[in-house]
């Protein structure tokens, strides 16, 4: 499933990628172009919405332990594709046909200067403007990573304390393990200690019962 998410989120960051570049390019198309950029834009960014709403799904099937990394995200991809769609409005509406109409008036010369001075100024603020786009897409990658390893320290800590809790038990278990085998240590061997007294109690008898016998069988003797 996570494969599935990744794959929609490089659909994504490629479709973007192409609507950033083609957004860039629409006020300095003619009229005709534009219109046909336009309308190019427009299909991306409905694709662009389809792909975000398969990511959520995706999200939403994702764990929720797991979950808030991907939400995090997702959050990135809608701020990024709010902006796309701001930055369009803008192209559309920055020199329109209309205001290079009021610009060229009826003096066509100093009016085409103006425009060429103009159109130089808005490359020029064009591609200040993607300079600091790749810079917030660089920032936002950062931060994405940093909340990211973040969280795979939070999970590792947690790791760490589970299998913590694990040593402990199994310490535990061991202490268990040697006081019974020191009960049964010292069972066996108070049961050798008897055993040992009463062989010594048994040889002592056997003892008596001999001296006994030899008595008996010397003190008949001498009767006799």
């Amino acid at each position: 499933m996570s494969s599935d998410f990744e794959g929609y989120e490089q659909d994504f960051a490629v479709l973007t990628a192409e609507i950033t570049s083609k957004i860039a390019r629409v006020p300095r198309l003619p009229p005709d172009e534009k219109k046909q950029m336009v309308a190019n834009v427009e299909k991306q960014l409905e694709e662009a919405k389809e792909l975000l709403e398969q990511m959520d799904l995706e999200v939403r099937e994702i764990p929720p332990q797991s979950r808030g990394m991907y939400n995090n995200r997702m959050r990135s991809y809608k701020q990024e594709m709010g902006k796309l769609e701001t930055d369009f409005k803008r192209s559309r509406i920055a020199y329109s046909d209309e205001v290079r109409n009021e610009l060229l008036g009826d003096d066509g010369n100093s009016s085409e200067n103006q425009l060429i001075k103009l159109r130089e100024e808005r490359a020029h603020l064009l591609d200040n403007t993607e300079r600091l786009e790749r810079s917030s897409r660089r920032l936002e990658a950062g931060y994405q990573i940093a909340v990211e390893t973040e969280q795979i320290g939070q999970e590792m800590l947690e790791n760490l304390s589970h299998d913590r809790e694990k040593i402990q038990r199994a310490r535990e278990r061991l202490r268990e393990t040697d006081a019974n085998l020191g009960k049964s240590s010292r069972i066996l061997t108070g049961m050798l200690r008897r055993i040992i007294q009463n062989r010594i109690l048994l040889v002592i008898l056997g003892i008596i019962v001999v001296i006994t016998i030899l008595m008996a069988i010397t003190f008949s003797v001498r009767r006799h």
